[in-house]
C-alpha cells in the first residue's frame, strides 16, 4: 500500500511534468512564458528528490562520513543542481533530464498505484499465482521497459548540451560565470557514475574530431580540441573518482 510520502513523491513529479510541459510548450511556440512554471517545475523536483535522498540517506548527520556518502550519491546531486537551477535564471535545456524522470516514474506510479484502484487486476493464470495485471497496466510496463535505455541516452545528451548552452550563456553575460564550473562538475560525477553519459561524451569527442580533423580544415582546429581534451582529461583524472560504495545511489528517483 502506497505511504502518504509515496504520495508526495509522485506528486512532486507530476508537478514537475505538467510545469515543464506547460513551459516547453511556451518556448516551442515563442509564446512570453512566466518563470513561474519554471521555478514551480523544479519545485516538484526538490520535493520528489528530498523525499527520496532523506529515505536512502536518513535525517543528516553532523559529521564527515554521512556528508560524503551524501555528496556521492546520485540523488543528492541531482537534488543540489535542481536547488541551484531553481534559484537561477531559467535555462530551458535543464528542464529536459528532469522532465523525463518524471515522465517514467509518473508512468510506474500510474500503473503500480492509481490504476489498481480504478482498473482492477484480471483473475490469476493459475490457482495461487498472482492476479493478472490490467492490459492497459501491462502497456505501461512494456512501454516503460522498452523506452528506457533510449531516454537515459536522451537525458545523457541534453546534459552535455545544456553544458555548452551555459558555457555560452556565460560569454553572453545570460547566465552566471560559475554555472558551467558547477555544471561541468556535476556531469563530471555523471562520467563516473552513468554509462549513457559516457557513451554520450565518447560520441560527441568523436564527432567534433571527425569535423576538426577533416580534410580543408585548418590545421590549428585541431590543435585548439586537442588541447582542450587534454586540459579536460587532466580535470577529470585530478579530483578522486566515486567509490563504489558511493556511486550505487538510486538513480535519479
Amino acid at each position: 500500500m502506497a505511504t502518504t510520502q509515496h504520495y508526495l513523491w509522485a506528486a512532486g513529479h507530476f508537478l514537475l511534468l505538467v510545469c515543464s510541459l506547460k513551459f516547453f510548450l511556451a518556448k516551442v511556440m515563442f509564446r512570453t512564458v512566466s518563470a513561474w512554471w519554471y521555478k514551480t517545475s523544479f519545485t516538484g523536483a526538490l520535493i520528489s528528490y528530498a523525499i527520496v535522498c532523506q529515505k536512502s540517506l536518513g535525517p543528516p548527520q553532523p559529521n564527515a562520513a554521512w556528508v560524503k556518502r551524501a555528496l556521492l550519491d546520485e540523488n543528492v546531486q541531482y537534488f543540489l543542481m535542481a536547488m541551484y537551477w531553481w534559484m537561477s535564471r531559467p535555462v530551458t535545456l535543464a528542464l529536459v533530464p528532469y522532465a523525463i524522470f518524471s515522465l517514467f516514474h509518473a508512468l510506474t506510479f500510474t500503473r503500480t498505484t492509481l490504476l489498481p484502484q480504478f482498473l482492477p487486476p484480471g483473475p490469476p493464470p493459475q490457482p495461487g499465482a498472482a492476479p493478472t495485471p490490467h492490459p492497459l497496466a501491462k502497456k505501461l510496463q512494456v512501454w516503460v521497459k522498452a523506452n528506457y535505455d533510449n531516454a537515459m541516452r536522451a537525458v545523457a545528451f541534453a546534459e552535455l548540451v545544456t553544458l555548452g548552452r551555459v558555457i555560452f550563456g556565460a560569454f553572453m553575460l545570460r547566465n552566471a560565470l560559475v554555472t558551467p564550473l558547477i555544471y561541468a562538475h556535476f556531469l563530471r560525477q555523471r562520467w563516473f557514475q552513468s554509462k549513457f553519459t559516457r557513451d554520450a561524451v565518447a560520441s560527441v569527442h568523436a564527432r567534433i574530431l571527425a569535423f576538426v580533423t577533416s580534410p580543408g580544415k585548418p590545421p590549428v582546429l585541431a590543435q585548439v580540441y586537442n588541447q582542450v581534451s587534454d586540459v579536460t582529461r587532466r580535470w577529470v583524472g585530478s579530483l578522486p573518482a566515486p567509490t563504489a560504495a558511493g556511486a550505487a545511489g538510486a538513480r535519479r528517483q
